[in-house]
């Protein structure tokens, strides 16, 4: 089993298992972007769905992931800050759909808005999306 996956989900406290070693390690090769569940399935080779469904929720569970909905709607899964713990995740920052190669990458260093809302009403979680072109696909159209 892999050291830092293992130290990961020993700090938050989770079992360490094979399984979960393997799916956090997809997020550790990919840390800023945000993974579809899809491309999750397709690095794991044999697995079983519900597992897969269950190690994911965990993870957000406790802090190891978080959801990143995009304007594109689809539910990716990125990796949560060092801080964040199963009562208090610290993750509230946009994410970044790039238009020309599809990723989604979490904007750490963009702080978010404050917002006013209305009384009465109750806010749990923000999630901001910008959409646009990446800088790799942006140097890229540029050459």
């Amino acid at each position: 089993m892999m050291q830092e996956e293992e130290k990961i989900l020993k700090s938050h406290g989770l079992r360490s298992t094979v399984f979960r070693a393997q799916v956090l390690s997809i997020f550790n090769e990919k840390p800023s972007q945000a993974l579809p569940q899809d491309f999750i399935e397709s690095s794991l080779g044999e697995f079983d769905r519900i597992t897969l469904y269950r190690t994911l929720k965990r993870f957000e569970e406790v802090g190891i992931i978080h959801k990143a909905i995009n304007v594109d709607e689809e539910v990716r899964y990125a990796l949560c800050s060092d801080d964040c713990s199963t009562h208090d995740h610290n993750d509230e920052h946009p994410h970044f759909l790039c238009e020309m190669c599809g990723q989604t990458y979490c904007l750490d260093t963009v702080g978010m808005p404050e917002f006013e809302i209305p009384g009465g009403y109750k806010l749990n979680e923000i999630m901001l999306s910008l959409s646009g072109i990446c800088p790799q696909c942006n140097k890229d159209q540029s050459l």
